[in-house]
């Protein structure tokens, strides 16, 4: 069974673990950077990117975290998406830069605008999971404003990217650990 760790500072962290339960995965809650060593994968949750950055940088996570996704996969949710990201807008800020992709942060609104819809993913994704709509729950979500070269959309909303990956990562700007529904979590392990 793969060990994928769920970092623990900030964000629902227990929901992810909970997922990654569901699609036939070890769970580990990472706080520090030695807990990096002897897992398979990463999942970098949603919360709040400034307040995440601070920690990191706190409890000197900001390079092993960096080095950690130079050499093994990274799933990233909403602010976790934000952190990925080479580029960050509204306001710029820090980030590991392991996806060429460009994020606004805050793009659906402020957390009146959040919402919980359905969307129908590409055909790969479908292929890949063997399934269709996704339940997608959008809290305070960023947008996906620049794909680069070598990023695979694997769905939308609104016209807008909402679920890339890039060789070994994997970022939704939406919360799948916040439905019933594993499939994300399952192709994230298939990285591993």
């Amino acid at each position: 069974m793969k060990k994928v760790g769920v970092l623990a500072l900030q964000g629902d962290f227990a929901a992810h673990a909970a997922a990654l339960e569901r699609a036939a995965a070890e769970a580990v809650f990472v706080r520090d950077a030695e807990q990096l060593d002897g897992i398979d994968g990463l999942v970098i949750p949603g919360g709040e990117s400034t307040t995440m950055l601070k920690l990191m940088h706190y409890d000197g996570l900001l390079e092993p975290l960096a080095r950690f996704g130079r050499e093994k996969p990274i799933f990233g949710t909403c602010a976790g998406a934000i952190l990925l990201a080479s580029e960050v807008s509204c306001p710029s800020q820090e980030s590991l830069a392991l996806l060429d992709i460009g994020v606004e942060r805050n793009g659906y609104g402020r957390q009146v605008d959040s919402r919980v819809t359905r969307i129908v993913p590409e055909a790969e994704f479908v292929e890949r999971t063997g399934a269709g709509k996704l339940e997608a729950v959008f809290i305070r979500a960023p947008i996906i404003r620049r794909v680069g070269q070598g990023v695979n959309v694997l769905a939308r909303y609104q016209g807008d990217p909402v679920l890339v990956e890039q060789g070994r990562h994997l970022v939704a700007t939406f919360h799948p650990e916040l439905t019933s529904d594993s499939r994300v979590h399952a192709l994230f392990l298939e990285k591993l």
